[in-house]
């Protein structure tokens, strides 16, 4: 009896730790990558406000062959929607386009609903570097609830996320610019 009051004791000692954990760890995360991209600023944002075109460059996209989509709208205008369902890895959510300035920013809205719920600010910004390069920046950033947020204190999101926006930033490169 004893051994069971003791182990029933530690258990609930740590759930009520995870529990303070949580109060003190962070609300939200955010990173961004870059990558230089040689088009002039007008193709380059052309080609990101259309949602779409994620299918070819986009690595969680990507992760499932088979995903399933369904689109509301226009693409490249505001109120865009293309939703998704696929499998464990690509999970089931969508996005909306909501706020776009010309070859500046493209501001995007993702509301996953699997594996996890969440949403997140994720938008593409395009700067002129010259007249033949421009410079793309990938945003993320979400805020998480308490007590989900705990594991904010044990996932570094900018290096679990960024690399595979950086692996699509690099992807989006290699297809926009000229094959020599």
């Amino acid at each position: 009896m004893n051994t069971i009051v003791i182990i029933l004791s530690v258990i609930a000692t740590l759930v009520l730790l995870l529990f303070v954990l949580a109060l003190v760890a962070p609300k939200s995360y955010s990173l961004k990558r870059q990558v230089i991209v040689d088009q002039p600023v007008h193709v380059v944002f052309n080609y990101l406000k259309h949602l779409k075109n994620q299918d070819y460059f986009n690595k969680w996209v990507m992760m499932d062959a088979n995903l399933r989509k369904q689109f509301r709208g226009e693409d490249g205008k505001v109120g865009f929607v293309y939703a998704w369902q696929g499998n464990k890895q690509a999970g089931v959510g969508e996005q909306e386009i909501k706020r776009i300035e010309e070859n500046k920013l493209v501001e995007v809205e993702v509301r996953f609903e699997k594996p996890m719920k969440g949403i997140a600010r994720t938008p593409f910004s395009t700067e002129e570097v010259s007249q033949n390069q421009t410079r793309v920046t990938w945003e993320m950033s979400s805020t998480m609830k308490y007590p989900s947020n705990i594991i904010l204190l044990f996932m570094n999101m900018d290096k679990l996320l960024g690399k595979d926006i950086q692996a699509s930033l690099e992807l989006l490169k290699l297809n926009l610019e000229p094959k020599n």
